[in-house]
């Protein structure tokens, strides 16, 4: 019974601690069992992505925490309560170098956002500044310039207190405590996920806005740090989520993970836990490609090299000369290949001897396993082509047993057999 009642108490702070708006916590490490009040282009992906906008133009989108909470604090000297958020966000443009307009999280005290205009009203409000009866703040994520709003450039953060005319901007990045707190530039449409800090405090009325890659610990310099006036946004009760719109550029707004706390800072994300990002564009090729590809395009051209280079040696090793005159002597010729193969290549232990004009070596016609003897007539000899291949031939229709029986002859640029 006591294990019950342990579980059951533990089950109401579970609850408390998910969707509390008063003095509680609300964490969402991903968003597949979220609680949130949604509308517009507004939708939980199944792998857990608060996608604030699709391939829909000129859409807005609007995502809550379904509870409100009591901002305004009346046993404490400050007009508003303190409070603390992070998110992670991603922006996922179709195009390298173009996006459509950005993101903000919103404290509103309404969820109704049906007046509000896309485009470059980011889904807040429904003009340059807001009314007295749908105060808002926002902390704007913006990636295009609108120079009706003042903005700075196409990649900046603004804090509005009910107007889309920022109280603050400053171009996106960070300062890194890494590297002595140097400035480093940060691209919102990027396609990366990056994290968000919002500091409000109540009793001085200051908001600090801290931006940094994920994974980078929180920079300890914010971004922006904006006096902003209670009276401007503030009721009794507000909302807080998120709101975004699109134009006509196809433009992804993604959420992986939020936390939000009152009067204290806001528990930190596990990384760990968040969802993935869809891949965009092709899939990335392996490392061991990007090594084998190379090695194996190289081996391939120098087998192939090495393939022409064995075929030109090996047609010029055993190259001849034919001529058309030759065809009226018969056949009486050899090729060059089988004289080479019969003799192993003219060597020295085939060498018979030396005469006029030339060398004479042993051989072995590989065909027949006829002996032969082949006469490698030297360079300089002043004896004509033709005139050589007729007395070949006239002198291998000789018959006597005190000749030798010529054969026939080869012809070899350079040379003659």
């Amino acid at each position: 019974m006591i294990a019950k009642i342990v579980s059951f108490v533990v089950l109401l702070l579970l609850i408390h601690r998910g969707s509390s708006s008063d003095g509680g916590q609300c964490v969402y490490q991903g968003f597949s069992t979220a609680n949130l009040t949604l509308d517009g282009l507004a939708a939980v992906t199944p792998g857990g992505l608060l996608a604030l906008t699709n391939a829909t133009f000129q859409g807005k989108a609007h995502a809550f925490h379904p509870s409100p909470v009591h901002f305004l604090n009346a046993s404490s000297s400050a007009a508003a309560r303190s409070f603390s958020t992070c998110f992670v966000f991603a922006i996922v443009s179709a195009y390298d170098a173009l996006s459509d307009h950005g993101l903000a999280f919103v404290v509103a005290p309404t969820t109704n956002f049906s007046a509000s205009k896309a485009g470059q009203y980011l889904g807040l409000l429904a003009g340059i500044n807001g009314t007295a009866s749908h105060r808002v703040l926002a902390v704007e994520l913006d990636t295009i310039m609108n120079p009706e709003f003042l903005d700075i450039n196409s990649n900046h953060v603004g804090v509005d207190a009910n107007s889309m005319i920022s109280e603050q901007r400053h171009a996106a990045g960070y300062y890194d405590d890494a590297s002595g707190g140097a400035w480093q530039d940060l691209q919102l449409n990027g396609r990366k996920p990056m994290q968000v800090w919002i500091d409000y405090d109540g009793l001085a009325g200051q908001l600090n806005v801290t931006l940094a890659p994920v994974k980078v610990p929180k920079p300890n310099k914010p971004l922006l740090s904006v006096s902003v006036d209670p009276s401007t946004f503030m009721a009794d009760t507000m909302y807080v989520g998120f709101s975004s719109a699109t134009g006509v550029v196809l433009t992804h707004h993604y959420v992986l993970g939020w936390s939000f706390s009152l009067d204290g800072p806001a528990p930190p994300l596990d990384f760990t836990k968040l969802p993935v990002l869809p891949r965009v564009g092709p899939k990335p090729r392996s490392k061991v490609l990007d090594v084998l590809l190379p090695l194996a395009t190289a081996l391939l051209v120098a087998t192939v090299l090495a393939a022409v280079l064995s075929t030109v040696w090996w047609r010029r090793r055993y190259a001849e000369v034919r001529e058309d005159w030759e065809d009226e002597f018969g056949p009486h010729r050899f090729s060059y290949k089988d004289l080479f193969h019969a003799t192993n290549g003219f060597k020295d232990k085939n060498l018979l001897g030396v005469g006029g004009f030339g060398r004479v070596y042993k051989g072995v016609l590989p065909a027949s396993s006829l002996e032969i003897a082949v006469k490698r007539v030297s360079h300089d000899s002043r004896q004509g082509v033709k005139e050589f291949v007729a007395e070949v031939v006239s002198i291998g229709r000789l018959r006597h047993r005190n000749l030798v029986q010529l054969l026939g002859y080869c012809r070899r640029q350079g040379g003659k057999w």
